[in-house]
């Protein structure tokens, strides 16, 4: 049982990962310093897409289950709605690509067009 609720705990950090991998760059708009935490953070999301590696955080999750027996509670809200997210069915070479993608596109224009319209808007004198 604690193996199990253990391999949730990580599952919804992995979660909040991702989330702020991808759109953590809008932090960084109210808190600069927020960059130095979010850009390794898309790095490495976008890294672990191109590369076709498997997160640790993925490996971790594995091992927790499988020392719980290998079976997860498939009505459990973490099982139903948060793995599907981080391990899409069908997911494919050429769709972990496009994520990757996704991950640098979605950070780009936060950091190119949001972030510099902020700094003036925060740096000009009325």
């Amino acid at each position: 049982m604690i193996y199990l609720l253990l391999a949730d705990l990580v599952v919804l950090a992995h979660f909040a990962f991702v989330v702020f991998a991808v759109l953590g760059g809008l932090l960084v708009l109210r808190w600069q310093w927020i960059a130095w935490l979010h850009l390794p953070a898309a790095i490495w999301a976008a890294g672990i897409e191109f590369g076709g590696w498997i997160c640790p955080l993925t490996w971790l999750e594995d091992w927790l289950v499988a020392m719980a027996g290998g079976v997860r509670d498939q009505a459990a809200f973490v099982e139903r709605y948060i793995v599907p997210v981080l391990y899409p069915a069908g997911l494919t070479r050429g769709i972990q690509i496009a994520m990757g993608f996704a991950v640098i596109m979605i950070n780009l224009g936060i950091y190119g067009v949001f972030l510099p319209r902020a700094w003036r808007k925060s740096h000009t004198r009325d």
